[in-house]
């Protein structure tokens, strides 16, 4: 399925911290999304929705240069994704993928894995945030011990979203956060999203409850 035409509802005007000129995303042979723009300002949440199949997730991922695209321009805080810059932009986005892959271990050693690069050993104090994360997202802490791979689906998107959060990036993209949550943990994330005036999301999502929060809807037909 192509996606040439973007509907928005409302425009924003700002410093840019995603910008997207002309994208056109392929996989074996097919295309996804054919020339795409996409302006994001920085601390606007921006939804992006769309029929199963548009690309969505790809475009996600083509922002943290995991998918290359076959024609246009991607900017992060408007630095041109390359090879050589993409190592460096990484460290202003943070992920939450849909389905979370944790690998193995245990939820500590979880969040605390990325913690263990170079480039984010400087932010290893924003562990101490783990109880309070913890009770906003509504997760015990005896949870720490679990192994990952025992973990529900809402458990782990919630810790994935946990992660995040304490690598403090002020870019978040969000590939359907709230398709494994119940109700009050939604609810918590909502919050979580509408208390951080300064951060950048761009979320994938069908959630009506997540459109509402957001400051732009994005239709990828």
């Amino acid at each position: 399925m192509e996606a040439k035409a973007v509907s928005q509802e409302e425009d924003h005007t700002g410093s840019p911290a995603i910008e997207i000129k002309d994208l056109t995303l392929a996989f074996e042979g097919r295309v996804l999304i054919e020339g795409f723009s996409l302006l994001v300002s920085s601390g606007e949440r921006v939804v992006l929705k769309g029929p199963s199949g548009a690309g969505k997730t790809s475009l996600l991922r083509s922002i943290l240069g995991f998918t290359v695209p076959a024609k246009g321009y991607i900017a992060v805080r408007g630095q041109q994704i390359r090879p050589e810059t993409i190592w460096d932009l990484r460290t202003q986005i943070g992920y939450v993928p849909q389905e979370p892959e944790p690998g193995n271990g245990t939820v500590e050693e979880w969040l605390e894995r990325p913690f263990t690069y170079k480039a984010n050993r400087s932010l290893r104090s924003n562990l101490e945030r783990i109880p309070e994360l913890f009770r906003h997202f509504l997760l015990p802490m005896e949870l720490l011990e679990k192994e990952v791979q025992v973990l529900s689906g809402g458990e782990k998107q919630r810790m994935a979203i946990v992660s995040a959060i304490l690598l403090n990036r002020p870019i978040m993209l969000l590939d359907e956060p709230t398709s494994a949550l119940d109700d009050l943990s939604k609810r918590r994330l909502i919050e979580f999203l509408a208390s951080q005036e300064d951060l950048t999301a761009l979320v994938v999502s069908h959630d009506p409850d997540l459109r509402a929060l957001a400051h732009r809807v994005v239709t990828l037909n």
